[in-house]
């Protein structure tokens, strides 16, 4: 039997959904984390002594990719019977509403050890534009014996 980790090779691509931000998406954001930094709400407190950043206005919160990001991975990996057990991320660039953002993944290396087979995924997230906005690279676990669910 063959199963997807055998079927895997470097270079191959996921790819997770497009997620459109909004200042609503920014503001569920702010109400599920408690985070209200004013960064994130705040379009005077932006044009002010902390405007020095150039962002030009609020900013979706970093973390909004890491769950984008997560989402991906778990979608990928859930269907398999993987696990995902490690991302490590960067925030490259501001996102702002009216952005458009989704996650990419590409297979890096595979790796078949005593205990189990990893896949290490190198992430990026892409705006409408195509610039990168987060990246990162992350490690998934497909067990030799598929857990229970």
């Amino acid at each position: 039997m063959t199963d997807l980790f055998d079927q895997l090779s470097a270079g191959d691509a996921i790819q997770g959904e497009p997620f459109q931000v909004s200042r609503d998406t920014i503001r569920a954001f702010c109400d599920a984390s408690l985070d209200y930094n004013p960064l994130h709400l705040d379009d005077d407190y932006m044009r002010g002594s902390f405007g020095r950043t150039h962002f030009g206005g609020v900013i979706m919160h970093g973390m909004t990719n890491f769950g984008l990001i997560t989402r991906m991975l778990t979608d990928w990996a859930y269907s398999a019977a993987a696990v995902h057990r490690r991302l490590e991320t960067r925030w490259v660039s501001p996102v702002k509403p009216g952005d458009t953002i989704q996650p990419h993944a590409t297979i890096m290396a595979k790796q078949v050890t005593a205990g189990s087979r990893w896949v290490t995924l190198s992430i990026e997230v892409r705006n409408q534009r195509e610039q990168k906005v987060a990246a990162g690279e992350a490690l998934v676990e497909f067990p030799r014996q598929a857990a229970s669910v």
